[in-house]
């Protein structure tokens, strides 16, 4: 049974840093697609930052330059480094693995910018 288990995130001041990590197991996920997507109450998820299996990424416009995203195939985890965060980051993150077959997420861990 496959499995994705999230953890790092957490209540943090304006412009300082968390690393969420989302560790995978069931299967190997070398093949797959990774993404970190956030959801504030009310509104539709929408995507962070993603990383294919081939190491390229993407990133949302209003996190480039303070977010980045990485994977470790051999753990089956992908991170996210986030940094100068703002009020705005506050959301429930999660991550996605996903292949042409298959799609996963995450339970989804709290951020919170607040001073």
């Amino acid at each position: 049974q496959v499995q994705l288990v999230e953890s790092g995130g957490g209540l943090v001041q304006p412009g300082g840093s968390l690393r969420l990590s989302c560790a995978a197991s069931g299967r190997t996920f070398s093949i797959y697609a990774m993404g970190w997507y956030r959801q504030a109450p009310g509104k539709q998820r929408e995507l962070v930052a993603a990383i294919t299996s081939g190491g390229s990424t993407d990133y949302a416009d209003s996190v480039k330059g303070r977010f980045t995203i990485s994977r470790n195939n051999a753990k089956n985890t992908v991170y996210l480094q986030m940094n100068s965060l703002e009020p705005e980051d506050t959301d429930v993150y999660y991550c996605n693995f996903t292949s042409k077959a298959d799609n996963y997420w995450g339970q989804g861990t709290q951020v919170t910018v607040s001073s």
